[in-house]
């Protein structure tokens, strides 16, 4: 006869625990970070290396530091690693990288008490702590190499939001933009940081979490829907002024974003319904910067806005209690 066990719930487990989760998102994300080593080179991949090395270093000290339990085997260091290195120029000088990953443990992560008590996405704290900090080098942007022509590894040029941003600025149409096929971004073949260059490796990514069940379709799909839905309102309405929807998907970081950042379990709702309303904040915000705001890419502040207002979200979408009568 076997025991009882008496325990109080949840009975069901699962062995999707915390290292499980983090060592399979990381698994998500290699394809995109190989398309950026691709097309970018050893630069690329250095600034991977250093950003996930430095975050697990900084983790490991804070912790031996202040006499707390090491966490390094859970797997979020190096996932906050990979995640802000994504959201890097490849050209990244090392320095910066470690300040990026001091920023995102420190003050993204460590200060609220460690994982799962963070209310912001960490590397997005440092990527927009770097954009406001070092706005030369973040915003420096090593083009696509060439395997035919010597140091292409060296050019730099705009990305294709920022390209889109100062044609209108300067013009008031984005048709003086330079003239650009929808497969380059689609594909990689663009200037951007390593989380911005094939929409097509990150979509394998984000498909591999959803049939894993790591992550729900709430967020990815209702984020990127609102954006294809609003700027496609307004491509309809003056499409010299306003890009197509399709070129707003796959330019810049709203895939990685949508699927990888956005969905974080931590710092995103708890309940369906309270994803939706994320997720639609989250486009809305994104569209609105990209639109009209002074930077050419909304995402990251856009997840950030919305990682504030999550504990309202979760306030008022959890569930009635059962036998609760109104």
């Amino acid at each position: 006869m076997k025991d009882l066990y008496i325990s109080s719930s949840p009975h069901i487990f699962s062995p999707q625990d915390t290292p499980w989760i983090m060592r399979h998102v990381i698994y998500a994300l290699i394809p995109g970070a190989l398309a950026g080593i691709y097309f970018f080179g050893i630069p690329a991949a250095k600034v991977l290396v250093i950003a996930i090395l430095s975050c697990m270093v900084i983790e490991a000290l804070w912790q031996k530091l202040l006499r707390k339990d090491f966490t390094l085997q859970d797997g979020s260091a190096a996932l906050t690693g990979m995640l802000l290195a994504m959201n890097l120029p490849a050209g990244s000088p090392w320095w910066m990288v470690i300040v990026g990953s001091a920023v995102a443990i420190l003050l993204g992560k460590q200060v609220y008490g460690g994982l799962g008590n963070n209310p912001f996405n960490p590397a997005l704290v440092a990527r927009v702590f770097l954009l406001v900090s070092f706005p030369v080098q973040m915003t420096t942007w090593p083009q696509p190499r060439s395997f035919f022509a010597e140091g292409a590894d060296a050019l730099t040029g705009a990305t294709p939001l920022g390209a889109l941003k100062s044609a209108i600025f300067e013009h008031g149409t984005i048709t003086a933009a330079p003239q650009m096929s929808l497969m380059d971004p689609f594909l990689g073949n663009i200037g951007g940081s390593l989380g911005e260059i094939s929409a097509l490796a990150l979509i394998l990514g984000g498909v591999y979490l959803l049939a894993r069940r790591i992550i729900s379709w709430h967020i990815p799909f209702m984020y990127l829907g609102t954006v294809a839905l609003i700027t496609g309102i307004f491509w309809l309405v003056n499409p010299d002024t306003y890009a197509n929807p399709a070129f707003h998907l796959i330019a810049g970081g709203l895939i990685l974003g949508a699927f990888f950042m956005a969905t974080d379990m931590v710092t995103s709702p708890i309940t369906n319904s309270g994803k939706v309303i994320f997720a639609f904040g989250c486009g809305v915000i994104t569209v609105v910067i990209r639109l009209w705001g002074g930077y050419p890419e909304g995402v990251a502040f856009s997840i950030l806005i919305m990682n504030a207002l999550v504990p309202i979200i979760n306030k008022y979408t959890r569930p009635e209690k059962f036998g609760v009568v109104k």
